[in-house]
């Protein structure tokens, strides 16, 4: 299943960069190690999506790229920096499934909150090139900004935490799940939102998912990570048109994808 993806996205400079690097990698709490030898390269540009049995170290790998855990062997590193200084460079944003919006703020405020928090700590933050408006604009709520959570579906508060991971400018977007909670309706709807984003901004994502649909969907490629303890089990290029529309799950090329990775998670 190797195959050269004709979906592009907006160019961001090499094509052959580097976005993220994990080489010999592990992650231990206590005696127990979650992941061991984990080594990929991440294209920068590109869109991975992450899939695996529960246990296997899909959100623990999104953890370790992003600083929050520290690495018990191996090296990673973000843009040939360590993982310390591209967080502290903000050269990635994190989106986790609950979009952890501050109830009190619209949803201007909560996406403009990046910036606000750099202003008062005199710390230089990256800016988009678009501004916080505009940046709602592009997930698809242009009209929703003095919206506060509770009057935002779901599916809306996740589009204003990506507006708000977008803010700062960031290379590299981590997602763990972020439309896991969601109705399939509102999931497919954001899955295109996603693939528009990362047309049109050309960031690296990293997605962690378990759906497979959606990991075949989504990726470029998708990590298959095996558990117990969690490494990588192989990286299937996906070969599939853009741009990429919800029917396209019908086909027969998209069938074979998804049968290909149900049978190695199987066996994961």
């Amino acid at each position: 299943m190797q195959g050269q993806n004709t979906m592009s996205a907006a160019p961001t400079g090499s094509r052959s960069a580097i976005a993220a690097s994990l080489k010999s990698a592990s992650v231990r709490f206590g005696s127990y190690t979650a992941i061991k030898d984990l080594s990929i390269d991440i294209a920068e540009g590109a869109f991975y999506t992450i899939l695996g049995p529960s246990g296997c170290g899909k959100s623990t790998m999104l953890r370790l790229v992003s600083d929050l855990i520290p690495a018990a062997g191996g090296t990673v590193s973000i843009f040939g920096k360590s993982t310390e200084e591209a967080r502290l460079a903000r050269e990635f944003s994190f989106v986790f499934q609950d979009a952890a919006l501050l109830p009190w703020r619209s949803a201007l405020k909560n996406v403009e909150l990046p910036l606000e928090i750099g202003r008062k700590r005199g710390v230089k933050i990256p800016k988009s090139n678009r501004t916080p408006l505009e940046l709602l604009e592009l997930v698809g709520l242009k009209g929703r900004e003095d919206a506060l959570p509770h009057e935002l579906s779901g599916g809306m508060r996740q589009r204003v935490a990506i507006a708000r991971a977008l803010v700062c400018q960031p290379r590299l977007l981590l997602m763990d799940e972020p439309f896991g909670a969601l109705d399939e309706m509102t999931r497919d709807h954001l899955n295109l939102q996603l693939l528009k984003i990362w047309e049109e901004t050309g960031v690296t994502i990293l997605f962690v998912t378990h759906s497979i649909a959606e990991a075949v969907f989504l990726g470029q490629k998708v990590m298959m990570l095996q558990a117990h303890p969690g490494r990588l089990r192989e990286v299937v290029d996906i070969d599939l048109p853009g741009p990429r529309t919800i029917d396209m799950r019908d086909t027969p090329e998209f069938t074979r994808y998804s049968s290909y990775l149900r049978k190695l998670l199987e066996t994961c």
